[in-house]
């Protein structure tokens, strides 16, 4: 547990931590609630399981760790526990939507609606907040925070 502690959980008690964590979970939640329980117009879990087996054809397990980790992965970011797991695997996540989807429509996001999909821009910068949290860690006011104190 003490490894753990000291190489996961240990973090800078500063702001900076802090505000990335709380700015990465606020953005990715609405599409967590999206794909876990169908809200703002999304599938829920079983369509999204459903939309990604199928129509994207992932494997089971990958379209499984979607849902998870935009849903659960955000709330632990908001909290700030193990944030740097949670980060690990939403660059992993991201780097997926990127070579699946994203790769092929460009750079730009599709703001006027007038190419086929969307592009890669808003996926590098949840990349590289993802990647700042792996190597700042969660910041004050998180529970990580706590935890490496008792």
């Amino acid at each position: 547990m003490t490894d753990f502690k000291n190489n996961i959980l240990k973090t800078q008690n500063d702001w900076t931590g802090f505000i990335i964590r709380l700015t990465l979970g606020i953005v990715l939640l609405p599409h967590g609630a999206q794909s876990m329980l169908g809200l703002f117009g999304g599938y829920g879990f079983n369509g999204t399981l459903d939309f990604l087996t199928t129509q994207m054809r992932l494997p089971w397990i990958v379209a499984f760790s979607v849902p998870i980790i935009e849903f659960i992965g955000s709330i632990s970011l908001i909290i700030g526990f193990a944030s740097r797991l949670w980060s690990i695997a939403i660059i992993f996540l991201f780097i997926g939507i990127i070579f699946t989807t994203q790769l092929e429509n460009g750079f730009f996001m599709n703001w006027f609606g007038t190419q086929k999909g969307e592009g890669f821009e808003y996926s590098l910068l949840v990349l590289g907040i993802a990647i700042a949290l792996v190597i700042n860690g969660s910041g004050k006011h998180s529970i990580d925070n706590i935890l490496t104190k008792i």
